[in-house]
C-alpha cells in the first residue's frame, strides 16, 4: 500500500509473518478509501511482528496471526510516537499455524534470553557433562538440549565441546548461570541468536 501510494513498483512478498496482508497489490477500490481516509502507514519488520505475536499471547492470552498483531508491533516499534495518548489497537485474526506459533514463542525467548544457547570447550573425561548439568540445575535452570561434539578435527583427542541449550527466569537469571559456570573453570561462550 506505502509504494502503491506513492506511485512506486509494488514488490509483494510472502515470506513474512503477516502474511494475511502480504499481498501481490494493493487493490484499486482499498487504495482510494485508504488515499481519502488514512493520514499515515507504519512500516514495521519480522522481528517486531514477531514480539507483538509473542507478547500478545503472553500478556494478553490472545493467538494472532501476524497480520493481526501489526497494530501492536507498531506501537513497539515507535513507543514514543504514542506516549502519554490513548491508543486504541485493531487485532484480527488467529489463522497461524501451531508450528509457527511455537517457533515464534521459542524465538522471543531467545530475545529476551529467557532460552540461552552456550559453546563450553571441555576436557573429554566422563563426569564433566553431569558437572555442567549439575552447576545449570543448582542455578535453578532446565537444560532443554545437549550436543556433545569429540569428533571435531579441530579439538584435540582429549577434548569435547558441549553446545547446551537451557532455560532461564530471565537475561539477569541466567547471566547468574553462566558466570556460576565460569566460576569452576569452564570458559562458556553464549552464542548469537
Amino acid at each position: 500500500m506505502v509504494a502503491a501510494l506513492a506511485g512506486e513498483e509494488q514488490i509483494g512478498r510472502g515470506d513474512t509473518l503477516a502474511e494475511g496482508i502480504a499481498v501481490k497489490a494493493a487493490g484499486k477500490l482499498t487504495r482510494v478509501i485508504v488515499r481519502d481516509f488514512v493520514d499515515d502507514i507504519m512500516l514495521v519488520d519480522e522481528n517486531e511482528l514477531e514480539r507483538a505475536v509473542a507478547l500478545l499471547l503472553n500478556v494478553e492470552k490472545t493467538v494472532t496471526e501476524g497480520a493481526g498483531a501489526a497494530t501492536l508491533a507498531a506501537l513497539l516499534a515507535q513507543p514514543e510516537r504514542f506516549r502519554g495518548r490513548r491508543v486504541g489497537l485493531v487485532l484480527s485474526g488467529g489463522n497461524i499455524d501451531p508450528r509457527l506459533l511455537a517457533s515464534v514463542i521459542m524465538r522471543e525467548l531467545v530475545r529476551e534470553q529467557r532460552v540461552v544457547t552456550l559453546r563450553i570447550p571441555i576436557v573429554d573425561q566422563p563426569g564433566v557433562l553431569a558437572r555442567v548439568s549439575q552447576i545449570i540445575g543448582e542455578q535453578g535452570g532446565n537444560i532443554i538440549d545437549v550436543l556433545h561434539r569429540r569428533l571435531s578435527l579441530n579439538l584435540s583427542a582429549k577434548s569435547a565441546t558441549l553446545e547446551l541449550t537451557f532455560e532461564a527466569r530471565d537475561a539477569p537469571h541466567a547471566q547468574t548461570i553462566v558466570a556460576a559456570i565460569r566460576e569452576t573453570g569452564f570458559d562458556p561462550s553464549v552464542l548469537p541468536p
